[in-house]
């Protein structure tokens, strides 16, 4: 029996008809879509499928993006019956994972992603709050230069750790503007402040830590089949009372995808991406231990056939 991992990407991978094939050649996926717009009145054959702006929109873009991912999954699973050695999401993707191992139900985690877009945006709301994409410089580097800056009163964090020289800051808007020369200067290759109006994973968002502890209590279940990793810490947990500590500290520290990918390299025979097009295969594309995306019919084709292979 193969040891595998389901992974799960996060914010970012969304894209407009993400999921469309899975809903035209699968009652299954049809029936959680469905039960998805029900359960928060949002529209999601619409959301997903047509030419829209609120797909951009955080409180819209993580259950859009975890209901995919909870599709591929489930339409997974209903072809064999593995069960994984671990289950690891970026960011969002961390709901996702618990979703695939039992502890969340999937129309729970649509509401509970969506209220967590919700707090986050209040949290950031008039802050002038805002992200940077980095690419070029060594973890530590970056790693002083925010440092150096706070300790000027600039609000600068490194907010994902996603490979060796890509990184994602996070903290006001005007303050990372301003550090695109001086990152430039350190050597980055590029240094682009994003459309964003949330600063995601640093604590800009504390006040978004206990009305999200509050739904995390409410949804969430003792009743792991396999454990999750940690975006916080990078180890295994498998209660609820874990969870819940760990998903809120997730919202005001930065996610150690890298690490914790890093980390379980070799210790799985192959990682699964479920989801919107191949953000983690690419990001673990360096690793020794294959990774491999589901996001079509054909592609759950294909890794059904290599995992019989």
């Amino acid at each position: 029996m193969k040891k595998i991992a389901f992974i799960f990407p996060g914010q970012g991978s969304q894209s407009i008809g993400m999921g469309k094939e899975f809903f035209e050649n699968s009652d299954f996926a049809r029936e959680m879509v469905s039960n998805a717009s029900k359960r928060l009145g949002i529209n999601f054959e619409e959301l997903l499928f047509t030419e829209n702006s609120n797909l951009e929109k955080t409180e819209f873009t993580q259950p859009a993006i975890l209901l995919v991912s909870s599709i591929a999954n489930a339409i997974f699973k209903s072809k064999c019956n593995i069960v994984p050695t671990f289950a690891l999401g970026h960011s969002l993707g961390e709901f996702s994972a618990l979703v695939s191992v039992g502890a969340l139900d999937y129309l729970d985690a649509v509401e509970l992603v969506n209220k967590r877009g919700l707090f986050m945006n209040e949290a950031c709301a008039g802050a002038g709050a805002g992200m940077m994409a980095l690419l070029g410089l060594e973890d530590g580097v970056v790693e002083e230069i925010c440092e150096a800056q706070r300790l000027e009163g600039k609000k600068v964090w490194a907010a994902n750790y996603n490979i060796d020289g890509q990184l994602v800051l996070a903290g006001l808007k005007s303050d990372l503007e301003n550090l695109v020369d001086v990152f430039k200067s350190a050597g980055a290759k590029r240094a682009i402040v994003l459309n964003m109006s949330v600063a995601s994973h640093c604590p800009l968002l504390q006040s978004a830590v206990a009305p999200l502890e509050s739904e995390l209590h409410k949804f969430l279940k003792d009743s792991f089949i396999a454990p999750v990793v940690s975006n916080v810490t990078t180890n295994e947990y498998d209660t609820k009372d874990e969870a819940i500590k760990l998903l809120a500290e997730q919202l005001t520290k930065p996610v150690l995808y890298k690490q914790s990918i890093t980390k379980y390299d070799g210790a799985v025979d192959c990682f699964i991406e479920f989801g919107n097009g191949a953000v983690l295969k690419g990001l673990n594309k360096k690793l020794t231990t294959p990774t491999y995306n589901i996001n079509s019919i054909e592609s759950l084709n294909a890794v059904l056939e290599a995992l019989n292979a």
